[in-house]
């Protein structure tokens, strides 16, 4: 649906792996300021789109404008100087560095030229006092952290977290929960979460995008999630 001052544009995306096409003519727009999951059964493209978004997987068809400028042929790198900061699934910190030289990689996405430290540990104030702790010896949760911070190391104007809660203790979800809302509230930064877990996502969400076989089937608001029924039909919970 049309949104006003759209900052990501995706206008009838597909993309797949070689001949097998999991993106399905999506079309979607995000606000500025915005904070939108994307909710569906396991395997259903979610992830997908969002590699395709980043640039990690190239589009078959269709257009993905971010900014106003046309990213669908730009790599992943250039899509990261343009400020689109993206956290994998699985967290993907590099476990044999320290949280320090991971923090510092963060000024790959937009155009710091060194990484705010000031404002990433005003987010995680646990990760100053690790900063010479390897990453492979931190918790699940601490590594999510990690991988947080490290985008907003950089200088991100939308941030893709793709199932932020997976293996994160309560507390830790709840903790990026409110991180996530700040980014919004502070700095106007846009999110595109992609979660199964129903708290954070109500905790967090402007409005949900569900998918299905590949492609936008529906929109709803975060609360009608509270409904065990609609639950059951959106996620399989």
């Amino acid at each position: 649906m049309p949104v006003p001052d759209p900052q990501l544009m995706i206008s009838s995306l597909q993309s797949g792996y070689g001949r097998v096409k999991v993106v399905n003519n999506i079309s979607l727009q995000i606000s500025t300021g915005e904070i939108v999951a994307v909710i569906g059964r396991n395997g259903v493209g979610k992830t997908t789109l969002m590699r395709t978004i980043i640039g990690e997987i190239p589009a078959l068809t269709g257009a993905i404008r971010f900014r106003g400028i046309d990213v669908t042929r730009l790599d992943s790198t250039r899509r990261s100087r343009l400020g689109i900061g993206y956290v994998p699934q699985g967290r993907d910190v590099f476990t044999r560095l320290t949280v320090a030289e991971n923090l510092a990689l963060g000024v790959r996405v937009g155009d710091a030229e060194k990484p705010n430290l000031e404002r990433v540990f005003g987010f995680f104030p646990i990760l100053e006092k690790r900063l010479s702790q390897l990453a492979g010896s931190m918790s699940g949760g601490e590594q999510q952290q990690l991988a947080i911070g490290r985008i907003l190391a950089g200088r991100p104007d939308i941030i893709l977290l793709d199932e932020p809660s997976e293996g994160v203790q309560p507390n830790i979800i709840q903790d990026i929960g409110r991180i996530i809302r700040r980014l919004r509230e502070d700095e106007r930064l846009t999110v595109l979460i992609v979660e199964q877990n129903l708290d954070l996502i109500r905790a967090v969400a402007d409005r949900c995008v569900v998918m299905d076989k590949g492609a936008v089937t529906g929109e709803l608001q975060p609360d009608e999630l509270s409904d065990p029924e609609a639950a059951a039909r959106y996620l399989a919970i």
